[in-house]
């Protein structure tokens, strides 16, 4: 195996262990809301602190990749994400505690996805990134997805406290992987100077509108993926309960859905970043947005489908919410200096994860106000503001 290939195997392996931690709240919400007595708010909020932890340590997470071993940060940061994931499902008992350890799990992932991205791109030259960096990101959603599946089949044959054990441990096993059979790029540039912040990043146009695009996706895709569970529940082809397809009940049934649909995002991952090579980054930007857009628009006045016809939907809104995910990062690494890309990525993440602190909570208090009528669309606004950065990058940018 070339040692780029294996790189990329390596630390695709090893997000896929973290990122197992990310949605498996979300995959037995339900159960926590009915144990914990939550309302949508509150739901949305135990999610959001996630984000918020996230949040507050990508800087340092992105400033660290590029000054050392991207490979030392993501050990620490899977290591901590598991531990606090593990100790969610063994000590949270409410809100407070809840939200407590989410946050501390969240704030560990941070050391994960984005040095993964700064690792990935240090192998990779610009010619092939984006089919590369579509493999790396489209793992975070087959994880994603492959969660939501393992945590609802546990959670239907024991509880979902054990759920959420067996979707944690994982990522206690990727420092061992990352170190131990991987090694950074001989071509890597590192930045050994200890001054800070580089502010030139901030009269970049390209640079900034590719954060813009990708702070709305974000909006979009983690207010659908935190909620579609909750949505499906109280459509007629689930509302009734007993038992589903395939000998299983339709709780679980919609819980499995719901996790092949995450998934399908990683195709759209791999499907944007390989189309981005060939059409164009921002091209396959703007399509897989106007896409995403169309549908979260829609769907709160489409559970009247019935299955068959809304399972395909799905499966089409779940590859269109990342087809602009991978292209957008590989952008990211064409339009700054290599240098500053860890730090040009983490301010991205920073900046576009601060609407998954949000777009959640605003998806709760539309549907405690109006119902999945009023709150699907509060998704389809985000997408649609990313359109129109899209817009401002192609006229601020011309590569490809």
């Amino acid at each position: 195996m070339k040692p780029r290939t294996r790189a990329l195997v390596v630390a695709s392996l090893s997000l896929f262990l973290s990122i197992l931690v990310w949605f498996n709240y979300s995959a037995v919400l339900p159960l926590i809301v009915e144990e914990w007595g939550l309302s949508g708010t509150r739901a949305g909020i135990i999610f959001g602190a996630f984000q918020a932890g996230y949040l507050l340590a990508i800087l340092p997470a992105g400033r660290l990749a590029d000054r050392r071993s991207p490979r030392l940060v993501i050990a620490v940061g899977a290591a901590g994400t598991g531990a606090f994931s593990l100790a969610f499902a063994l000590f949270a008992t409410g809100f407070l505690s809840g939200t407590a350890l989410r946050f501390l799990s969240g704030l560990f992932v941070a050391g994960v996805y984005v040095p993964g991205m700064r690792f990935v791109s240090d192998w990779y030259p610009v010619d092939v990134r984006g089919r590369a960096m579509g493999i790396y990101v489209g793992t975070f959603s087959l994880s994603s997805g492959l969660s939501f599946v393992a945590a609802t089949l546990v959670a239907d044959a024991i509880d979902w406290r054990t759920a959420i054990a067996a979707t944690s441990v994982g990522a206690l096993a990727v420092p061992a992987l990352i170190l131990g059979l991987a090694e950074d790029s001989p071509n890597r540039t590192a930045r050994s100077d200890s001054t800070g912040f580089d502010r030139s990043l901030f009269r970049n146009r390209a640079y900034l509108s590719c954060v813009s695009v990708y702070s709305w996706h974000n909006w979009e895709l983690f207010g659908a993926r935190n909620w579609l569970l909750a949505f499906l529940l109280v459509t007629p082809a689930f509302a009734a309960g007993g038992t589903g397809a395939f000998g299983v009940g339709s709780a679980t049934l919609a819980g499995l859905l719901v996790g092949v649909v995450t998934a399908m995002s990683g195709v759209g991952n791999v499907l944007g970043g390989a189309l981005s090579d060939r059409i164009g980054r921002t091209r396959a930007i703007g399509l897989g947005l106007a896409g995403s857009a169309t549908i979260s628009a829609t769907l709160g006045v489409l559970g009247w489908l019935p299955l068959p016809v809304l399972v395909v939907v799905l499966f089409a809104y779940g590859t269109l919410l990342s087809v602009d995910s991978a292209p957008t990062s590989t952008l990211v690494t064409e339009v700054v200096e290599d240098e500053q890309v860890g730090t040009a990525l983490s301010v991205q993440s920073f900046v576009g994860f601060s609407t998954t602190v949000v777009s959640p909570v605003a998806f709760g208090l539309a549907l405690d106000i109006g119902g999945y009528a009023l709150a699907w669309p509060t998704l389809a606004a985000g997408a649609l503001v990313g359109l129109a950065s899209v817009a401002v990058l192609e006229r601020s940018w011309d590569g490809r």
